[in-house]
């Protein structure tokens, strides 16, 4: 039987689509076990890590110190002018000791009530075989607190006692440092992480010439820092001497600040 040009035309097509819908499907699939392993980057490499430490050492050459005027009385308003006269006699010596207005900032200001419990005298409250009980009253206002705090930046760190000794004759309520501090820590930052990365590397070449291995690409990096605290000085060495003579500013050492740079470095291997 003569198969007619149709039908071989109608079989080709089907087997046509058929083919490409066998390619499509090998072609998924081969993408898909290609992702599975990892071809296409995210293949699983032999890694290996160093760590690396760096710092760096500098004396401070600033100095923050904090203090607080507060004063109590009857009424908000002469609770604020009497710390604006302390205010007024510590920025006018500050200025006189070379402090620049932009390195006095105040960081808090406010004013709070005074209360105290009174008892009203016109309930009697009769005692009884187990005693008297307490005596019925309220609180009331008794006055206001003003305060206001400010932080100030000493760029001459040797003027340092000589500062926190005026402020502390001047009457200041509470006076707290020196924080000794680095003024522009970035680029020690910097020069410390240097340090720490040059560590790993060369951490990483000898143990790869040891290990018969050749290192690759950087698969990771990262950093933790140390900063210390510096040492906080409280205001009891300002303060003048008894009996009103005034005492020779207290010798503050500075000694240094240490900036240092942990860092992990881990590279491919071949």
């Amino acid at each position: 039987m003569e198969i007619s040009q149709d039908y071989k035309k109608n079989l080709y097509k089907v087997l046509v689509v058929l083919g490409i819908v066998l390619c499509l499907f090998f072609v998924a699939r081969f993408l898909s076990e290609f992702r599975s392993y990892g071809m296409m980057g995210d293949r699983v490499e032999n890694t290996i890590s160093f760590s690396g430490h760096g710092e760096v050492t500098a004396v401070p050459d600033i100095a923050n110190v904090y203090f607080t005027i507060s004063k109590d009385a009857k009424t908000v308003k002469e609770a604020q002018d009497l710390v604006a006269q302390i205010e007024k006699k510590s920025l006018d010596f500050l200025k006189a000791n070379s402090i620049l207005e932009k390195d006095i900032k105040t960081s808090n200001s406010s004013f709070y009530p005074k209360y105290e419990y009174v008892n009203d005298t016109k309930i009697a409250m009769p005692c009884n075989q187990y005693g008297c009980p307490p005596q019925p009253g309220k609180n009331v206002i008794t006055g206001y607190t003003a305060s206001e705090s400010i932080t100030v930046k000493i760029r001459n760190t040797d003027e340092v006692g000589k500062i926190m000794q005026g402020l502390g004759e001047l009457g200041v309520s509470d006076l707290n440092g020196p924080n000794f501090a680095i003024d522009d820590e970035d680029g020690l930052k910097a020069e410390a992480r240097k340090i720490a990365i040059d560590d790993a590397k060369l951490k990483a070449k000898n143990l790869a010439k040891d290990l018969g291995v050749h290192l690759g690409k950087i698969t990771s990096f990262s950093e933790n820092g140390n900063y210390p605290t510096p040492i906080m000085y409280g205001k009891a060495t300002m303060m003048v001497a008894d009996g009103g003579a005034e005492s020779a500013p207290a010798e503050i050492p500075k000694g240094e600040n240490t900036i240092s740079s942990d860092v992990t470095i881990t590279y491919e291997i071949r």
